[in-house]
């Protein structure tokens, strides 16, 4: 794999074009955006999305799509979780049986509680989906800090031809064949690091957050392992990892969105002044939607899910979570 196609020009997208250019290959980033077209191609920085940091020349922005995939070895589908199904809708009559197809977006989509990978088999069948996740802020991977993710992907051969095409010292890729636990943390996480960032705006103290922390993972765990994940795949840079990361800095922009209703201002505020997608405000739904057809308790998510969508008072939330039976620690 030499030709890499970047389905998202956002932060991670370009990022993620870095790392790619870096190793080697060619690549191609669609963006909606003409302003950032313009400025990938006429200046080299994605000003709007990633700021001060210079781009490879060799990578090229366009606006549409499919001219993005056109001889394209791989497609690494960056673009929220919420319009992933439109997206692959749009390209799934000009992908070929030759190229692969590497989920990058982290979520649950609304109304349908459908992981990525379902999203993408349900509109394409042929098409068998690698899943790309792990501990990553785009600036940091971008300024190549060093960075460890997870490659999920039935097919190992291939696993390891995408490892090679975006793989660098700097950005390890670490393969797994549990295609379904590589989405569950990843998407559960932004959920659980708003959740943080309450605590945060709150100054409830390290204390609460390490416990909100832990027993989060727990519902990870539980959410995971009853979708069909496997639960040392949750342990791992896919679900520990990520979550460690989303629920310990302000960079995070769910956790950064947690701290700011944590201290008082209100969601439609907040996300009025942001450019970029907070997955956990999406996702929340979802993922108590998903918990509840498998059976799955977890009441941190729920928590955040009635603070954001159900109008539901932070204290009382915080109130009943306290205030829950005492039991052992179990998953």
């Amino acid at each position: 794999m030499t030709k890499i196609a970047i389905i998202g020009g956002g932060a991670w997208g370009t990022a993620l074009a870095m790392a790619a250019a870096r190793a080697g290959s060619t690549v191609c980033i669609q963006a909606r955006e003409p302003e950032v077209v313009s400025a990938i191609n006429d200046t080299q920085e994605n000003s709007l999305y990633l700021p001060g940091c210079r781009l490879d020349p060799t990578i090229h922005a366009v606006a549409d799509p499919i001219e993005a995939i056109d001889a394209a070895d791989a497609i690494l589908l960056v673009t929220p979780a919420q319009h992933l199904r439109a997206m692959v809708s749009t390209l799934k009559a000009s992908i070929s049986h030759s190229q692969s197809v590497i989920i990058c977006a982290k979520g649950i989509e609304q109304n349908t509680s459908a992981l990525m990978s379902e999203i993408v088999s349900e509109v394409s069948p042929d098409i068998r989906p690698m899943v790309l996740s792990g501990p990553t802020f785009a600036a940091e991977v971008a300024n190549q800090a060093p960075t460890a993710v997870t490659l999920a992907t039935e097919d190992r051969q291939k696993g390891e031809a995408m490892a090679l095409a975006i793989g660098t010292p700097y950005f390890r890729i670490y393969l797994s064949d549990d295609i379904i636990g590589a989405q569950i943390g990843g998407a559960v996480k932004n959920v659980l690091a708003i959740a943080c960032g309450i605590v945060q705006g709150r100054n409830m103290g390290d204390n609460t957050r390490a416990a909100l922390i832990t027993r989060g993972l727990a519902e990870i765990v539980r959410l995971g392992r009853a979708k069909g994940a496997r639960p040392e795949t949750l342990m791992g840079l896919s679900g520990l990892g990520d979550l460690t990361l989303t629920c310990s800095a302000t960079q995070s922009r769910n956790f950064s969105l947690g701290m700011a209703l944590g201290g008082g201002q209100a969601l439609q505020d907040i996300l009025g002044e942001r450019n970029s997608v907070a997955e956990g405000v999406f996702s929340a739904s979802s993922v108590v939607d998903l918990a509840t057809s498998l059976g799955v308790e977890i009441p941190i998510c729920r928590a955040v899910d009635n603070i954001l969508n159900q109008a539901s008072d932070i204290d009382q939330e915080i109130s009943n979570l306290l205030n829950r039976p005492f039991t052992a620690e179990i998953i």
